[in-house]
This record gives C-alpha cells, structure tokens and sequence, in this order.
C-alpha cells in the first residue's frame, strides 16, 4: 500500500534516527494490520519514522525506529536480545548513494513496497524520494520486517532488518 503521508516537511537525517524496544504506540500517519501466521501485527508510518507492533500468544514486541527528540538510544548497527520466549534480532546500516542512484533506488523499493500485501509505504511532502517503506513476511517460523528510511537531500538510505522468533531450547 503506498499513500502520500499529511504531515508538516521536517528536515532529519540518518543519524537523527533512533532504536527503541517497548514504547507505547505512538500517533500514527498511516497504519496496516496483517495476520501471519499467529500473529497479529500492525505496521506504523509515523511522522518521525516508523513503529511495528507485534502481538502473539507469547507476548508482545513494539520496535520504534523515528527521530524522537531526546533520545538516548541512536541507531545501532545490530542487536540480538531475549525477549521472553523470543529472540528478538535487529540490523541497520546506512547506504551514501549519487542523486541518480538515489533515485533509481527509491523507485524500485516503493514500487517493490506498494505492490506487496504486506508493505505499507509513505511519501513526504516535498520529494518524491522522501519516504517510509516497510514490508513483512512470516519466514521459517518467524516474524520478520524489513523497512527503509530515504533522505534524499543526503542521498542517503537506511535499511533495517528485524527478526523475531520462538528461542529454541538447547540441545544437548
């Protein structure tokens, strides 16, 4: 699903971006509700970014990757955390592309995004290449996502990774 996102411009960069695990929902420009498998989840545009809530019977997740002011937890690279029967992994990098390469980039993810039944991608006000994109997809037992974060006046892209999973017990 792609939408033109109403919101004021607010002029952010990668490195404005921060990593949070279990905040509260927050306001939400667009929303998609998805069932995989058992379970239930909600993907969030938010005007900062994005937010993923994941509800199963096993508990709940809520990741928020937004530029929140005043947060202490910048991006990180990776994280791997328990989060009660889950394993919880989580991967970011940042991709410096040309204005041309940019473009080309944004074009094939949004179209990618948009056609898919469980993508939502949003379009900023002011560029075409200014957006949100996240897809998810149930994969070998467990609840994964990926999304992408565009800012063309830097040519940049930040491209995340989320798995969460049922841990696996030791085998001895």
């Amino acid at each position: 699903m792609l939408t033109t996102l109403k919101t004021v411009y607010t002029d952010t960069c990668a490195s404005d971006l921060a990593w949070t695990l279990g905040r509260e929902p927050l306001p939400a420009l667009a929303t998609l509700e998805l069932e995989l498998a058992d379970a239930k989840m909600e993907l969030r545009l938010l005007g900062a970014s994005h937010q993923v809530l994941l509800e199963e019977e096993r508990g709940t997740c809520s990741e928020t990757v937004a530029c929140i002011p005043g947060s202490s937890t910048p991006l990180p690279l990776g994280v791997s955390k328990r989060l009660g029967e889950w394993e919880y992994e989580f991967a970011a990098r940042v991709e410096t592309l040309s204005r041309g390469q940019f473009a080309g980039r944004a074009q094939e993810l949004l179209a990618l995004v948009s056609e898919h039944p469980h993508g939502l991608a949003g379009v900023f006000p002011g560029s075409p290449h200014a957006f949100t994109a996240l897809l998810a997809q149930w994969h070998e037992g467990a609840v994964q996502w990926r999304t992408w974060h565009a800012y063309p006046q830097d040519g940049q892209l930040v491209a995340t990774r989320t798995r969460v999973g049922v841990r696996m017990p030791a085998v001895l």
